[in-house]
């Protein structure tokens, strides 16, 4: 089958083993199931150029005869199976109404309500359902697209007084050239002519180059869509003539012309066909032609596939239980001495790092010592880190956050990275930063309940832009920094008294940065406006007196909820 030699090798040779043996030997996408899901798209896949065959059996198993046959004419008739006893095949009941108790065979070109052929019988012999397949194993409009299909559609006849003609229309493989070959089809199924002696078909010009080459002399039109009619005297000797007249390439869903076209075409088809048949006349033109491309052939991929499956099958046939267990064997040897190997490489990896780490090895790279250089990693606080950077912070560990938006933040993050690179290597200290937008609420909680007040605090989001807030989660304080907080300049004296005076005062629109509110627009003071890229110049400093443990500490109650959104 299919080029292989299969061997039967059971010991019980009777007629059912047999044909279990040939049926599971049968590819396995010959027996393709049909109901009434999928009944449409199988009748209308002719466009893969082969005619459909539904095989209607009331049972569940498809008889083996029918397989080789779908087996013998894979090439040209796609086969569906359809269980009549099956409860989703009743709209195919419906529509085709056959015997229950009957097989039927029904087949079908490009027209899927209007079936060609149908033959229903207990039990269809094999040699009718071969004539009966033969007789129709090609479209009304056929593509030829393989050596083998043009022999069958186009057959050689050296005999002038038996020519074939063959009708082909040259397109390409578009849907914008579908009206000119339904318009050939039409054309064939009005057409008179005995199939003995005239075949309409059509090929795609990009596939079949070598060919549309070798007999395009005499084309002067447009070289898609024209007709040509051919007589194939072997099998690389052909002579050929031109339709003139021909207007299929002048056909669209907009012209209103199209039933013209088709009737003009069909008269310059019948006028030069009934002129060739003549046994005196000769066509215009000969020409010698190698074998068309096969556009069914299997890629590459394909073929690797299809060889591997033939190997395992080889396999599964010949080699027994005994090679089988040796092979086994092998293999659990060859394993048993990898996984040895790799637990030895194992432990002497584990030995050398364990010298390593006790200064017995000294790695030498390019005669330099490489020497690890701590990073300092900025986390975000949010919801989901707040317990972590705050609540649950363990004894003498303190957290630095700076807060800023969205448009300051690019600005503001590396001069903070600067002033608190020195502090990297201290595993006391987690430095962070967060976005005002998205802690606002938690920020004027927490500095309402660091005055002890009960009023709401409004507090405008930009002044809030470069503070510093050190926070010591496990005694519940924090300390503050900002250019305008006046522990930055003046000291931390009387820090809680002149905090809550920031409340009133309206000298200063500025003077509230961290907190305010409300300003007045009308000041008598003159105060310096104060720059975003100065807004950390004196973090420094103030980092100092945080360790020194001179800037005020703000104590709370608790620590307030972060938002979640």
């Amino acid at each position: 089958m299919d080029g292989h030699s299969y061997v039967y090798r059971e010991n019980n040779f009777s007629t059912q083993k047999v044909v279990e043996f040939i049926r599971k030997k049968s590819p396995f996408q010959l027996t393709k199931r049909i109901n009434d899901f999928n009944i449409d798209d199988f009748l209308g896949g002719w466009n893969d150029n082969k005619v459909r065959a539904l095989i209607l059996e009331p049972r569940s198993v498809t008889r083996l005869r029918y397989l080789i046959a779908s087996f013998a004419f894979s090439d040209r008739v796609a086969f569906g199976f359809v269980d009549l006893t099956n409860i989703h095949t009743n709209q195919i009941l419906d529509r085709f109404k056959p015997q229950l108790n009957l097989d039927s065979l029904i087949l079908f070109d490009e027209d899927s309500i209007r079936s060609i052929a149908s033959i229903s019988m207990p039990e269809i012999p094999t040699q009718t359902l071969t004539n009966v397949i033969t007789s129709n194993q090609f479209l009304t409009l056929p593509r030829l697209s393989s050596q083998d299909i043009l022999e069958g559609v186009c057959p050689a006849e050296w005999s002038r007084s038996r020519k074939r003609l063959c009708i082909i229309l040259i397109t390409e493989n578009t849907a914008e050239h579908d009206l000119a070959r339904g318009a050939l089809r039409h054309i064939a199924l009005q057409s008179g002519y005995s199939s003995e002696r005239v075949r309409f078909a059509y090929i795609f010009k990009e596939k079949q180059s070598e060919f549309f080459n070798a007999i395009s002399k005499g084309l002067l039109a447009n070289d898609v869509l024209q007709i040509v009619i051919i007589w194939r005297r072997d099998s690389t000797h052909l002579k050929y003539e031109w339709v003139d007249g021909s207007k299929l390439e002048n056909m669209s869903d907009s012209n209103g012309l199209n039933d013209h076209i088709i009737n003009r075409t069909k008269y310059e088809v019948d006028i030069t066909v009934q002129r060739l048949l003549r046994t005196n006349e000769a066509l215009t033109y000969e020409a010698v032609v190698q074998n068309l491309f096969d556009e069914h052939a299997q890629g590459i991929w394909s073929k690797w596939i299809a060889r591997l499956f033939n190997i395992v099958e080889y396999l599964s046939d010949n080699v027994e239980e005994e090679h089988i267990l040796a092979a086994l064997s092998l293999l659990g040897t060859i394993s048993l001495m990898f996984g040895i190997g790799y637990v030895m490489m194992y432990f002497v990896q584990e030995e050398e790092e364990s010298l390593k780490a006790k200064g017995h090895i000294n790695e030498n790279l390019n005669s330099k010592h490489r020497r690890h250089v701590p990073e300092l990693k900025l986390y975000e606080l949010r919801a989901e880190k707040y317990n972590g950077m705050v609540r649950l912070l363990k004894p003498g560990c303190r957290t630095i956050i700076l807060i800023t938006d969205l448009q300051s933040r690019t600005k503001l993050i590396p001069s903070y990275h600067r002033a608190i690179w020195p502090y990297r290597k201290s595993k006391t200290l987690i430095f962070g930063h967060m976005l005002v937008e998205k802690g606002l609420s938690w920020y004027a909680e927490l500095l309402r309940i660091s005055l002890c007040t009960t009023k709401n605090l409004q507090i405008n989001p930009r002044n809030c832009v470069g503070t510093i807030i050190a926070l010591n989660g496990h005694r519940k304080y924090f300390c503050m920094y900002h250019a305008k907080h006046p522990e930055s300049t003046r000291g931390a004296k009387r820090m809680v008294k002149m905090t809550k005076q920031l409340l009133k005062k309206n000298e200063d629109p500025e003077i509230g940065t961290f907190l305010q509110m409300g300003y007045s627009d009308d000041s008598d003071i003159d105060a310096p406006v104060l720059m975003e890229d100065n807004l950390l110049d004196g973090l420094s400093n103030w980092l100092d007196r945080l360790f020194e443990g001179t800037t005020h500490r703000y104590y709370i109650n608790y620590w307030p909820d972060f938002p979640t959104k």
